[in-house]
């Protein structure tokens, strides 16, 4: 099996204990039903700022990406007029996007009082916020469903996305990326007693659901292998319940949520020995926000260097994707 720069043994799923059996079931089409929910403006001062500059490139993808330049632009601690409106705002928080459902990524747990968002993606925009305004606080998290990332991004209501959401050549089209904080891959996710056996001809007149607007969605358009690929949901874990219910025969999404939802459902795993793609997470922005970009990549230098980003995944994720070698190296512009 290939090591990843993210993960070690992605298949190690069994260790990251969940929410488990009929209980995970219930709490995932409690969380469905939720998914299109934007969160209570906690900060009083309404959407975003809607304003922003222009040009950029991002983070490296995935392996087939290469016809285009995706690598971002290089870190900088310079304000600029991105950061400065942010700043200067009535709302004096950053607003983010993030998933609410994905868990050890954002995601709130139900057996702790209070029902804060945590995770990998809400400690990095933490980081994010400490950055531009001196507090991990200052930072407003609205909930976005998957196929409404990149359409939260370019009307304002969110100043940038941190949510599992993968670099590639098409998405730069809309928006812009930071360089990539985590490397993962597609995967097939099925129950354990199902003759799936990975993304190959197993999956033949089977039924399989995707997140609409995610790359799960576009691989199988791709490539399906006579599977009816017709079942796709606002937000990827709509599929975990389609799942669950019978509905589906299998789901596709990044090997990392995978993991995630066997942990919370003993009963299906990821199928084939690794993912079927090479990609990487991104921070997305506003195309322009080249000061926003150029800042965010320092925190992420930053987070790499200090061990922020080694101590957020042994609290998050390395109980169920194994031991890391580190976050994928960045890539920049000249």
């Amino acid at each position: 099996m290939r090591t990843r720069p993210g993960t070690t043994g992605l298949r190690g799923t069994a260790g990251l204990r969940g929410w488990g059996g009929v209980g995970a079931m219930g709490l995932a089409c409690a969380l469905a039903g939720s998914l299109v929910l934007v969160l209570p403006d906690r900060s009083g001062g309404g959407a975003a700022d809607r304003e922003g500059p222009g040009t950029t490139v991002a983070a490296p993808a995935r392996a087939d990406a290469d016809d285009c330049n995706d690598r971002s632009l290089r870190p900088s601690s310079k304000d600029g007029p991105t950061i400065e409106r942010i700043r200067n705002r009535e709302v004096k928080k950053l607003i983010v996007g993030v998933d609410q459902n994905s868990y050890r990524w954002g995601y709130r747990d139900p057996n702790k009082k209070g029902g804060e968002l945590e995770g990998f993606d809400i400690d990095l925009a933490r980081e994010i916020a400490e950055e531009i305004f001196g507090d991990r606080d200052a930072v407003v998290f609205r909930a976005i469903p998957t196929n409404e990332r990149i359409p939260a991004i370019q009307s304002g209501q969110v100043d940038m996305v941190v949510r599992t959401m993968t670099v590639n050549c098409e998405r730069l089209k809309d928006v812009d990326f930071s360089t990539g904080y985590f490397e993962t891959g597609q995967q097939v996710l099925a129950p354990k007693k199902s003759g799936i056996t990975g993304y190959d001809p197993s999956l033949t007149g089977k039924k399989i659901c995707s997140a609409s607007g995610s790359i799960a969605e576009d691989e199988l358009k791709k490539k399906n292998y006579s599977a009816d690929i017709s079942t796709t949901v606002p937000n990827q874990l709509d599929c975990l319940v389609r799942l669950q219910l019978g509905e589906v025969d299998a789901v596709v999404t990044d090997s990392a949520l995978a993991a995630g939802q066997a942990a919370q459902d003993p009963t299906v795993e990821l199928k084939g020995e690794e993912p079927f793609t090479t990609e990487h997470y991104g921070v997305a922005m506003k195309k322009g926000s080249d000061d926003l970009v150029r800042r965010v990549n320092k925190v992420l230098d930053d987070y790499r260097e200090d061990g922020g980003w080694q101590k957020s995944y042994d609290k998050w994720l390395k109980e169920g994707l194994g031991k890391s070698s580190g976050p994928p190296a960045p890539e920049y512009r000249d």
